[in-house]
């Protein structure tokens, strides 16, 4: 077969196999967001046609609206948060699960249910346990624990930990099944070499698992990042629209609700949630850019060779300079 009707012919299988699902992205996803920044040009009432034009006024008041920073502050918190809290716990109990134990089975799926349980009742749940009056502070009184009763969550100082604790509770469990998965690929081999040569347990984690866990852990990572960021329902839920922003748990996602659709202003509510968008993306551009690009560019092959492309590039520079 000619070299263009070959190229021709992958092309055409390369659109009916993409055409599909990229049909359904730019009609999902680009035709939203480009109309959300359309409408924020507008202080629009959420009917007819958009006609009182504002240019950046809305987008000037996000930045400037000191409710909106306090927010974005708290979705930096989460982020960081999430990232420290699940992180270490979920890679110690991969390692603890990834043994053989007895009832192994049953502890993963108990690890994993939160994950699988819808956020609506998760988040009504909580909020009934974490009431003053509600079943965690009952359980402390009649443990003789009274003292460490508290306002879990409307007090400023311990609202956002009390977050923390919920989104841990229900998240990590994909993280602890996400390690697994990676722990699975590394030859037990390797584990074995290592003893015989006198590494210790946790010198064989650290030197050795751990290296190998590090593309599962970029990818946990990016995903934790993002959820953060765009982190809505359980804040939603359990502190409602007025009461996230005095208890200090409000997010960006609660603040475009609360001051565009529950305000009226659905104009500024389409402006809120494109900044959130490009925030979003900025950030994702970025961690792929300094994170990810190692892993991509391991797993993409050269066509001619059918090695990875790093092999490859290396080889031809190796051919070069001979």
């Amino acid at each position: 077969m000619p070299r263009r009707r070959r190229e021709t012919a992958v092309r055409l299988e390369v659109i009916l196999l993409a055409g599909p699902a990229l049909l359904v992205f730019l009609a999902f996803v680009i035709f939203p967001v480009l109309m959300a920044a359309f409408y924020g040009f507008f202080s629009w009432q959420g009917y007819g046609p958009p006609t009182d034009f504002v240019g950046l006024k809305n987008y000037l008041t996000i930045l400037q609206d000191p409710l909106f920073h306090e927010a974005l502050a708290h979705n930096g918190i989460i982020l960081v948060l999430s990232l420290v809290l699940q992180g270490p716990a979920a890679i110690l109990l991969a390692l603890l699960l990834n043994r053989r134990m007895r009832g192994q089975s049953l502890v993963r799926v108990l690890i994993f249910v939160p994950y699988v349980i819808s956020e609506v009742v998760v988040g009504t749940g909580w909020s009934l346990m974490l009431q003053t009056k509600g079943a965690l502070n009952a359980l402390l009184e009649n443990s003789g624990l009274g003292w460490l009763a508290n306002d879990w969550l409307s007090d400023p100082g311990i609202a956002i930990w009390t977050l923390m604790a919920i989104i841990t509770w229900k998240y990590i469990g994909f993280a602890v099944i996400l390690f697994l998965a990676g722990l699975q690929g590394i030859p037990e081999e390797l584990h074995e070499a290592a003893a015989i040569d006198g590494a210790s347990y946790w010198q064989i984690q650290w030197r050795i698992t751990l290296p190998l866990l590090a593309p599962t852990l970029r990818i946990w990572a990016f995903l934790s990042i993002i959820g953060s960021l765009q982190l809505f329902d359980l804040v939603y839920i359990i502190w409602g629209q007025y009461i996230a922003s005095t208890a200090g748990t409000s997010t960006m996602a609660t603040y475009m609700v609360s001051e565009g659709r529950n305000a009226g202003n659905y104009g500024y509510g389409n402006a809120v949630a494109v900044v959130l968008f490009l925030i979003s993306l900025v950030v994702a551009l970025i961690y792929q850019r300094a994170v990810l690009r190692r892993d991509t560019e391991g797993a993409l092959t050269d066509p001619e060779a059918g090695k990875p492309a790093a092999e490859a590039r290396t080889a031809r520079v190796k051919e070069k300079t001979r």
